[in-house]
């Protein structure tokens, strides 16, 4: 059986669209919020005609798609086809206003996650939720996949080290839905709402080979740099590489993939890591490459590095732990280059004071665990099982699949 999202199966049953009769409706989405057939579900639900549309909301990158890189805001705007208002979330305001509020009473939520705690549509999911909260506003998510899946992996983010990419105490990889997120927002953040969940009809998160993505639904970027499942996949190690000198391969057409540096040394590198954890390497192929960045750090450089594969035979969801990996060639790169200048320090995220490495892996723990030439794998190791073992307890009764 095809799977059905959220989005799909709202559009087909008038029965399901009942209860937004008569009210105003307003949608959050971004360029991936698309039906089976690739329509934006801002111009698909305007088609139907016993819906109102009377506002759109854009998150980090845009409604539709326009800002390529982090820290660049997206102004307000009325969309050119349906003339309604659209409010951006990632602009003047990271939060819904009173006066956006105002002009909905129902609000869709339609938003392609990566698995992954530091992509911003999550924190932007948990502001709109307390905003309709506080309001009495109703808010209905239209569930989507996980791409990443079921696996959970990494530190949970610690008291008081919050931030927009950063909603909560969850692990890097959190393994849930963003209709299963809105529940857990909800009950751990104690919200008295009205809120509502078109779940998913068919999703299969273990199946091969998606092992989350359906193979039979294109893949439409959720953000610049989302370009396909490998991504999406790799996303929970390789977005760790933001905090650091390492270029992750923005400027290349394998972002987030790859990863390298001018003054690598790929072969020594893996051998290290080989040497190290070799665990930790399952479930991928890791291959020598060089790249030379159009943008972004070491723009025009030849960079020495490696890209991760998570395609064909070697991908084994199962074992993959890229969270795990990309620490480790932290933590080899470290042994091998004890002065080499690793942490980039610079403002992430309107974070201005912390070092973005931190802020990315809600704690100090990981580059504390980098820098300690006497921390080993296995301490890592224990500190985030235990960690993911609790969020799995935790979360287990909201499964919706």
């Amino acid at each position: 059986m095809s799977v059905q999202f959220g989005l799909d199966r709202l559009l087909a049953d008038p029965v399901l669209r009942r209860p937004l009769v008569g009210q105003r409706v307003a949608l959050l989405a971004h360029p991936a919020s698309v039906t089976a057939n690739l329509t934006h579900a801002l111009d698909a639900l305007a088609a139907c005609p016993d819906l109102r549309l009377t506002a759109a909301f854009g998150p980090q990158h845009g409604l539709r798609g326009d800002k390529q890189d982090n820290m660049v805001e997206s102004p307000d705007h009325a969309d050119p086809r349906l003339g309604i208002p659209v409010f951006s979330l990632y602009g003047k305001v990271r939060r819904p206003t009173t006066a956006m509020l105002d002009t909905f009473d129902v609000l869709l939520v339609d938003l392609q996650d990566l698995g992954c705690r530091i992509y911003t549509f999550i924190t932007t999911l948990r502001y709109v939720l307390e905003a309709a909260a506080a309001k009495g506003k109703s808010v209905w998510v239209l569930d989507r996949p996980n791409p990443a899946g079921r696996p959970v992996e990494g530190i949970q983010l610690r008291a008081g080290w919050e931030s927009f990419v950063g909603a909560g105490p969850l692990p890097m990889r959190h393994g849930l839905t963003m209709a299963e997120l809105a529940l857990w927002f909800m009950r751990t953040l104690r919200l008295d709402m009205d809120l509502h969940v078109v779940p998913m009809q068919g999703w299969r998160p273990d199946a091969a080979p998606g092992y989350g993505w359906p193979p039979e639904r294109e893949w439409v970027n959720p953000s610049p740099n989302a370009p396909n499942l490998s991504m999406a996949r790799c996303y929970a190690g390789t977005v760790m590489l933001e905090g650091t000198t390492l270029s992750e391969g923005r400027g290349t057409t394998r972002p987030l993939e790859c990863f390298g540096a001018p003054d690598l040394d790929p072969p020594a590198l893996i051998a290290r890591m080989e040497q190290l954890a070799p665990a930790w390497l399952a479930g991928c192929r890791l291959r020598e490459c060089a790249f030379e960045p159009t943008f972004h750090k070491h723009h025009g450089e030849l960079c020495h590095g490696m890209q991760i594969h998570v395609a064909g035979p070697w991908y084994d969801p199962a074992v993959f732990r890229p969270w795990r990996l990309q620490a480790l060639a932290f933590k080899a790169l470290r042994s091998l280059q004890p002065g080499y200048p690793l942490w980039r320090d610079f403002p992430y995220e309107y974070e201005h004071e912390r070092l973005a490495i931190d802020v990315i892996n809600g704690s100090p723990l990981l580059r504390e665990w980098v820098d300690d030439a006497a921390a080993t794998s296995a301490d890592l190791d224990a500190l985030a099982r235990s960690d993911e073992t609790a969020w799995r307890e935790r979360t287990r009764d909201l499964l919706l699949y």
